[in-house]
């Protein structure tokens, strides 16, 4: 059977992290992975996270399935925390929401939901967009197109081009949206742009599909909510995934979920039976140590302040390092303002492929070819030597 098998290529960050380890020098810089890094490079284990562990340890007293929807305090805490508590979703029993195996977990289950209510529907990606969102949704059976997003010449959002695509759009079609911090590119939507969006779903008839993957680390939970809300106000049906593994630092426990907005309650049963189903084909049960973790952050008033407040010390630092990052390169004669004005983790740095090749075999520099960088992997003991670095290649 298997002697048909082709050998793939590896996943271009997986590469470059393995030329990363293998590399011996000691200057050396890894701005290509994905995750959250302190100022030591290392991704912490939020203190909120401990403590949630520790009351989980001593007051578990089974490992039995939770079900197939998940934890139900998780579902309703993260309900609560994307749409806020008095949204009329919510409040009208219009929402249905499912535990999922992380982010990539929930866009699974969503795609297979859409293919399973509409084949024929077309979902539209961002240029550019997270990579893995193309296969999680083809692997649904979905047909996928493309959508202008980014403007590489002048470092903003091509609103313009992306507001014209949704004018286009046909009725039930589908078009994926970065609630914040989108990746790769880190340029978001303003309120502004959110709600001249919703109105134009709203003419046409197609459904946002939010991708909320890092509320929290823009400008705050609440304002990064602000497009999921603001859809779910205007559009009788909304598509949400949500996730811990950034605002929590759960990268390793996966942990995400999945909700639908319906038109009304019998839709919405509907919904969340189809979610159900499709999360019982794919996966069967969703783990619960993470959820569970969050299920007691969320609830827990004394543990709930303080992941707000180690959540907004990432943020603060993320920020700040746009901020430092854009002084000392304009003190080396190089202008990118445009990193401090986005937001999150991942900014392109708008360099050629070649000189993100000399920064890696030259200066030990490692980045996505794209120049793609993950902000947070540069702190105080590295900035000078990275912009020295760039303005280098420059």
């Amino acid at each position: 059977m298997f002697e048909s098998l082709k050998v793939l290529p590896p996943d271009a960050i997986i590469g470059i992290m393995a030329l990363f380890r293998a590399d011996q020098d000691p200057r050396k810089v890894d701005l290509s992975v994905g995750v959250y890094q302190d100022d030591h490079g290392r991704t912490p284990v939020l203190e909120c996270v401990k403590r949630a562990e520790r009351e989980i340890f001593e007051t578990q007293d089974t490992k039995s399935y939770v079900g197939i929807a998940g934890n139900p305090g998780f579902n309703r805490g993260m309900e609560a925390l994307v749409f806020g508590h008095d949204h009329a979703a919510l409040k009208d029993g219009r929402l249905a929401t499912v535990q999922t195996p992380g982010g990539s977990g929930a866009i699974c289950v969503v795609g297979h939901l859409i293919h399973r209510a509409k084949p024929d529907t077309t979902v539209y990606l961002s240029d550019p967009s997270w990579p893995n969102h193309l296969p999680l949704l083809r692997l649904a059976g979905l047909r996928l197109e493309h959508y202008p997003y980014y403007d590489h010449h002048e470092h903003r959002v091509d609103f313009e081009s992306m507001l014209k695509t949704v004018n286009g759009m046909k009725a039930e079609d589908v078009m994926l949206i970065h609630g914040c911090c989108h990746n790769p590119c880190g340029a978001d939507l303003t309120q502004a742009q959110w709600r001249e969006l919703a109105q134009a779903f709203e003419r046409t008839g197609a459904v946002p599909f939010v991708d909320l993957a890092y509320q929290g680390l823009a400008e705050g939970l609440e304002p990064d909510a602000y497009g999921v809300r603001v859809m779910a106000e205007h559009c009788p049906e909304v598509l949400v995934v949500s996730s811990c593994s950034k605002n929590l630092g759960l990268y390793r426990e996966r942990v995400g979920a999945a909700s639908v907005v319906s038109a009304n309650r019998a839709q919405r049963d509907a919904a969340f039976s189809n979610l159900s189903n499709v999360a019982r084909g794919i996966y069967s049960m969703p783990p619960d140590h993470g959820a569970a973790i969050v299920d007691r952050v969320m609830h827990t008033p004394e543990l709930r302040t303080l992941w707000v407040s180690e959540l907004d010390a990432m943020r603060d630092r993320i920020n700040g390092l746009r901020q430092l990052l854009v002084d000392e390169l304009k003190e080396r004669g190089a202008d990118f303002a445009f990193v401090a004005n986005e937001r999150g983790m991942f900014s392109f740095l708008g360099i050629s492929k070649e000189q993100v090749v000399r920064l890696r075999e030259e200066f030990h520099v490692y980045m996505v070819e794209s120049s793609r960088v993950n902000i947070a992997g540069i702190n105080k003991g590295n900035v000078d030597y990275v912009v020295d670095a760039i303005a280098a290649v420059l």
